[in-house]
């Protein structure tokens, strides 16, 4: 099972990460950490720097270094305007897709019974 939730955590972690970064702005290593209290334990440091990435360089975050006590300056993640328009987009086309899973699991258990 641990397969295929990554797999399939693969195509939806942005919207993920933008959910979190709705509720207030965070870096790195803090979005990770948040995402493993919330159970996506499989979800490693890299993954979400990577997509961090992405997702600055699409347009839907701002970033603000911010010194650290523990090294080199931090860079937080804030959810722009652009961010919220892409958020709202996931969460519509995850609704649409999961009523979609859902009718196909519905009828296809309705035959098989």
């Amino acid at each position: 099972m641990a397969n295929q939730l990554t797999e399939m955590l693969k195509g939806t972690l942005e919207g993920v990460v933008l959910t979190v970064l709705s509720v207030r702005p965070a870096y790195g290593y803090e979005i990770t950490a948040q995402l493993r209290e919330q159970g996506f334990t499989d979800v490693v440091e890299g993954t979400v720097y990577a997509l961090l990435i992405r997702i600055e360089q699409r347009g839907f975050v701002d970033v603000e270094k911010v010194p650290s006590e523990k090294g080199p300056p931090r860079k937080v993640y804030t959810l722009n305007a652009d961010g919220h328009t892409q958020l709202a987009e996931f969460w519509r086309t995850w609704s649409h897709l999961s009523d979609l899973i859902t009718r196909l699991r519905t009828e296809h258990t309705e035959r098989t019974t």
